[in-house]
Order: C-alpha cells, then structure tokens, then sequence
C-alpha cells in the first residue's frame, strides 16, 4: 500500500493559487450497488474546492480567464445524466478526472454524500483529492 501524501492546497497570493468551489449541490442520482439504487434515484450532496492557478494578469472582468462554478456545475449534471454509477468512489474520480481536464485546475477535492442511507447518520460518504 501506497504511503499517503497528504496535501491542503490554501489559497495564496505568493502561491498563485485561488478556489473555486460547489457547496452543496444537491442531485438526484442512480449509484449503488442494489437493485432499488439501480432502478430509483437517489438524493446525492457534492462538494467540489478547485486550487486553480492564477494567470500572470488580471482577469480583466471576462467569464472566459476563469474557472467558471457554473461549468463546473454542468460537468457534474452530465456525468449523473451517463446513467448509473455502482460507487460512490467511482463518481468522486469521474467528477476529479472532468475538472483536471481544465490545466489551469491544479487540484481537485470532491464530497459525494448519500445522505438517505444510514437513518441515524446525517450522511455517508467519500472524499477524494486528485492532483495534477
């Protein structure tokens, strides 16, 4: 077994680094293993904090020299929208693996919680944090 990096990107202006992040985003989903995960979705929770390098200037006010929250957003509706998923695990790294996609995203930490499953837990869940 691999030995764990640990990591905590802070946004900082000597470091270059800003984050840009989804709290809460609440979406139905199919992901489980059992059959009635599979046939009925379910009320899943994500949270996404993108380390997101600066550019060298200023943003100069346009949409396009930024990570944006809302197509961050979008990617994630479209891979709940590819169908079913049999893990939580397997949904963390899809949405990871679609925000690295964007170079300018240095890491990712993603928080898919089920928070119908267990009745005496607020919710369950994963967290992952994938670099470039």
């Amino acid at each position: 077994m691999k030995k764990p990096i640990i990591s905590h990107h802070v946004a900082s202006a000597a470091s270059g680094l800003r984050h840009v992040f989804v709290r809460d985003l609440e979406l139905m989903a199919l992901i489980g293993i059992y059959d009635h995960e599979k046939r009925d979705a379910q009320r899943i929770i994500v949270n996404i904090d993108l380390s997101v390098q600066e550019g060298d200037g200023p943003t100069d006010d346009d949409i396009s020299h930024v990570v944006s929250y809302e197509i961050v957003v979008k990617k994630v509706e479209a891979i709940i929208a590819e169908g079913h998923t049999n893990l939580v695990e397997t949904l963390c790294e899809k949405i990871a693996a679609a925000c690295l996609r964007d170079k300018r995203v240095a890491a990712a930490r993603v928080r898919v919680e089920k928070p119908d499953i267990i009745p005496n837990a607020r919710s369950v869940g994963v967290e992952i944090e994938r670099q470039r």
